[in-house]
């Protein structure tokens, strides 16, 4: 599977500072040194609905990790998934009379195109669940044959037991994990089980839905979690930088590839960081394909509203705080775009190097965007109510801000 063009990043004189940054599961900041190549696993969509706002704040969060490294000088390797075949993508497909691979290449191509017009930087290896089952299908049969997983009527489970480091990420408690669990696709009540909360690795095949060869597994499609830990580990390895997402992604997910990755591996950590982006409401709630409550990047371009105010309405809050989209915001971050471009357009300004290195440190800072964009304005500010005699000026404002924040003026 092919990701999306990559928009050039303008280089900046000077160098970025290390990212310190929110983990989950030490629920503390983190200084992050990766070395000269920075590893990055972000969980992807499920392909039977486009980009909606808060699937694009996650991957802006992302996106802004990558250009704080770049800015170091380091190179960065990500790693995306797409899950393209799964129960809501199949549910949907039925509802609306359709081809469930239809759907999942129309919706992901659609993603593609809302990526590459907030300029998000695309990964070096964009993975479908369908094209790693070959390496997936290995990983159970070891998981199963080292007594980290059982049979239960044909369906493959792993017992969460079997990882001493289980409930490290989240710390959740029980009654939390399960509720969560079934209300993110587990199925903790179904009888047999060995722990309630132990997760699917390998659905038998069940009438009328796809399935695949899976060796000694029988037919069968995978669960969910094992699949980003066998793209994770093919492409990154253990004890990568970051693992990254939205917060509903904290349990089951993240919680259930870290223990799935440890079992496996004998190692620890899965990830060096856990990092969640919050969630963006509509209406009072969190947009949720369920609800319907959606605002789509798509349909904003389609209506003509410029890529970059998406963008900036997106770094307006910060990326862990959960916020709610509304007509104002969208207008402030038209606004503001408006603003920044009159500014960089003219001849001259004040200084702009004591501003790039504000940028910086507040990026460094745990992706502190809003302070970035307040820094970014009160230059603005002086430019239009002091002048500046700095020809340099505004083209090294129009840079930083394109290189660290993804904003094209």
């Amino acid at each position: 599977m092919h990701a999306w063009p990559a928009s050039e990043v303008p280089a900046l004189p000077g160098k970025g500072r290390d990212l310190r940054i929110h983990d989950t599961a030490t629920g503390g900041r983190v200084t992050l040194d990766p070395g000269p190549v920075a590893r990055i696993y972000v969980c992807g969509i499920t392909p039977y609905d486009a980009t909606h706002m808060g699937h694009a704040a996650t991957y802006n969060a992302f996106d802004l990790v990558q250009r704080v490294w770049l800015d170091t000088k380091r190179q960065v390797h990500y790693v995306q998934n797409v899950t393209d075949v799964d129960d809501p993508l199949l549910e949907r497909a039925v509802r609306d009379g359709v081809d469930w691979t239809s759907l999942a290449e129309r919706e992901t191509s659609l993603f593609r195109e809302d990526m590459t017009a907030l300029r998000m930087l695309p990964p070096q290896h964009y993975i479908g669940a369908v094209e790693a089952i070959p390496g997936i299908v290995p990983l159970i049969e070891r998981l199963r044959d080292m007594g980290a997983a059982y049979e239960l009527e044909g369906d493959v489970y792993f017992s969460v037991e079997s990882d001493q480091h289980f409930g490290e990420v989240s710390h959740y408690d029980a009654e939390a994990m399960r509720a969560l669990s079934a209300e993110r696709g587990g199925d903790p009540d179904r009888p047999g089980k060995k722990n309630p909360l132990d997760p699917m690795l390998w659905m038998a095949a069940r009438a009328g839905e796809p399935s695949w060869g899976g060796a000694s597994l029988g037919p069968g499609r995978p669960g969910w979690h094992i699949e980003c830990v066998a793209i994770a580990l093919d492409h990154l390895g253990m004890g990568f930088d970051v693992q990254g997402g939205g917060s509903d992604l904290i349990f089951p997910h993240h919680e259930m590839g870290a223990s799935h990755a440890h079992a496996l591996t004998g190692e620890f950590p899965f990830a060096k960081a856990y990092v969640h982006a919050g969630m963006v409401a509509l209406h009072g709630q969190k947009m949720s394909k369920s609800k319907g409550n959606l605002v789509f990047v798509s349909a904003l371009r389609r209506q003509g509203v410029d890529p970059a105010a998406i963008r900036l309405s997106l770094l307006a809050h910060h990326y862990r705080a959960d916020w709610e989209w509304t007509d104002q915001v969208l207008q402030d971050a038209v606004d503001r775009v408006g603003r920044w471009r009159a500014a960089v357009s003219r001849p001259d300004g004040p200084s702009a190097d004591a501003l790039v290195e504000e940028i910086r440190d507040a990026l460094a800072d745990d992706l502190d965007t809003p302070t970035a964009l307040a820094a970014v304005d009160r230059w603005v500010e002086r430019q239009r109510t002091e002048g500046g005699t700095d020809e340099g000026a505004p083209g090294i404002v129009s840079r930083a801000v394109d290189a660290l924040m993804g904003v094209a003026l």
